[in-house]
């Protein structure tokens, strides 16, 4: 009766589990297919190339493209260091242990903080404190720092999974803790730590909120020429169509053209970090 009981648990288990990823799957082809059916219309040379025209009932997105795409690479490039860095300090320097633990609970807690609550921030430091107005620049460090928690947990846990007799053969060998570190460890958790890259680059480049108080500007035929400048982005002008266009039939299919543009990008962008990421591991020997 024990082992009926138990196959029966068992089986249950696996079944909601089928049903769960199906139901999955399900959701996530439903998804695309929208996106696609809707967005594919409006999809063309001159919307990619081009900039809005007619209070953005025609014309393009290019400006938005770019926007989108300094403030990912902007973002990154200020929490990616920062957040290695960190992580370092964290697995293989910080001490007492009472304060390692007040760290992560504060990473952790900032990890879980809503993206609007990022905005409200960067407009007071970025925006207000420090002068910088609504720029690139101000958009972009505050981007970084909602990021900034995925990249230190995953970072974290790459160095965590090196085995521990690298950095004794190493130091063995005569390198201090510092060269173990950089020339040692850090290459080989630099795939995983690819990994928490990919999913900040992903959430960065969706994010509207944040950028609502710092970054963009609902209309422009400029790109920025400085970090100082404004910028429209491709997540922000999605929310300024569905919800401040004064016409909604031509705005529709563009928001739909934009979304897909954006979802596109952000899985090319992936697709290259696990590129490089397959290629790291390939060439590890361990």
């Amino acid at each position: 009766m024990k082992i009926n009981i138990r196959k029966l648990s068992e089986l249950t288990g696996i079944n909601l589990l089928r049903f769960f990823i199906v139901f999955t799957a399900v959701f996530l082809i439903s998804f695309l297919y929208i996106i696609f059916s809707r967005g594919v219309e409006v999809i063309s040379w001159e919307f990619i190339t081009k900039g809005p025209i007619d209070s953005m009932t025609a014309g393009g997105i290019y400006p938005a493209i770019v926007g989108t795409f300094w403030l990912t690479i902007l973002s990154i490039t200020f929490a990616l260091p920062l957040g290695i860095f960190t992580a370092i300090y964290l697995v293989s320097y910080a001490k007492p242990y009472w304060f390692v633990r007040m760290v992560r609970i504060a990473v952790n807690t900032l990890a879980g903080i809503p993206s609007i609550i990022y905005g409200l921030f960067g407009m007071t430091i970025f925006v207000q404190i420090l002068h910088m107005g609504v720029s690139l620049l101000a958009g972009s460090l505050t981007l970084g720092i909602l990021a900034l928690p995925v990249i230190i947990n995953a970072s974290e846990e790459a160095f965590r999974q090196v085995p521990k007799s690298f950095r004794d053969a190493s130091i063995a060998l005569g390198a201090t803790e510092r060269q173990s570190i950089m020339r040692v460890i850090l290459p080989a958790a630099l795939p995983n730590i690819l990994t928490g890259t990919v999913i900040s680059i992903g959430r960065v480049a969706g994010e509207t909120a944040p950028i609502l108080f710092t970054a963009a500007t609902f209309y422009s035929h400029n790109l920025p020429s400085s970090v100082m400048d404004e910028v429209m982005a491709l997540p922000y002008h999605i929310y300024a169509l569905m919800t401040e266009g004064a016409h909604p039939a031509k705005q529709l299919p563009i928001a739909y053209g934009t979304s897909l543009v954006l979802l596109a990008l952000v899985l090319i962008v992936s697709a290259i970090a696990i590129i490089i990421r397959y290629k790291i591991r390939k060439n590890r020997k361990w």
